[in-house]
């Protein structure tokens, strides 16, 4: 599993993030747009013995495109509000733990105080969220990192019975979301905006059930048939 941090501010929360991933085995690292430096004395002051991760942490301009998009928010939506419609970490430890391999996923963190973006969590499969006191949701980065991975490192997956079962690929994805769109297309709305709010349904399904590549080429053969 890769860890996302976006715009981060504070180079000491970088560095406790590098920690924390060394205390639960995680070793991908990558800063979308940092407002601090990775190398900086305080960033390597928390990292403590995380050197190697804060050193190695990749440096993009923007999300990578990668199989499985998570992001993470205090910031939730109502019902109607479906790209901040979230899952909690029991619901995501239960998905996780049918997967032979995490390689594939990235865990998105944004910069402190602001969170991330509308436009940012768009680009994300689906949301995740934290239970906190509604009256202070909002969690310091390092600690909500430190939540997350501490919860999903129950459940890291090994050699099962089920290891030869195929995923299906972000290109099967996409696929199987075109049809779904070219489907929608053609299906009457009393609204521009209702034809999308099914569109965007589509995808937080799609991104949420970690459907196997047969599951996947099964749906295409439906989306097909639907004249």
């Amino acid at each position: 599993m890769k860890i996302i941090l976006v715009k981060t501010q504070k180079s000491g929360n970088l560095g406790a993030v590098a920690r924390v991933m060394a205390n639960f085995s995680f070793k991908d690292l990558i800063l979308v747009n940092p407002k601090c430096k990775k190398s900086s004395a305080e960033a390597k002051k928390r990292a403590k013995h995380a050197q190697n991760i804060l050193k190695s942490a990749k440096i993009v301009k923007s999300l990578p495109k990668m199989h499985t998009l998570i992001a993470t928010t205090s910031q939730l939506g109502t019902d109607y509000n479906i790209p901040r419609s979230p899952v909690n970490l029991i619901q995501l430890n239960h998905m996780l733990s049918k997967l032979k391999s995490l390689s594939k996923i990235g865990l998105v963190f944004g910069p402190e105080g602001e969170g991330l973006s509308n436009e940012e969590i768009k680009k994300c499969d689906f949301v995740l969220t934290i239970p906190t006191n509604k009256s202070y949701p909002v969690l310091n980065l390092s600690h909500a990192v430190t939540i997350v991975l501490y919860e999903i490192s129950k459940f890291m997956p090994s050699k099962n019975v089920s290891e030869h079962i195929i995923l299906a690929s972000e290109a099967d994805k996409k696929q199987l979301l075109k049809l779904a769109k070219e489907k929608i297309k053609f299906l009457p709305f009393t609204a521009e905006r209702k034809r999308n709010t099914q569109l965007t349904v589509w995808k937080r399904i799609i991104g949420k059930a970690f459907l196997t590549k047969r599951e996947a080429f099964a749906l295409m053969g439906f989306f097909k048939k639907i004249r």
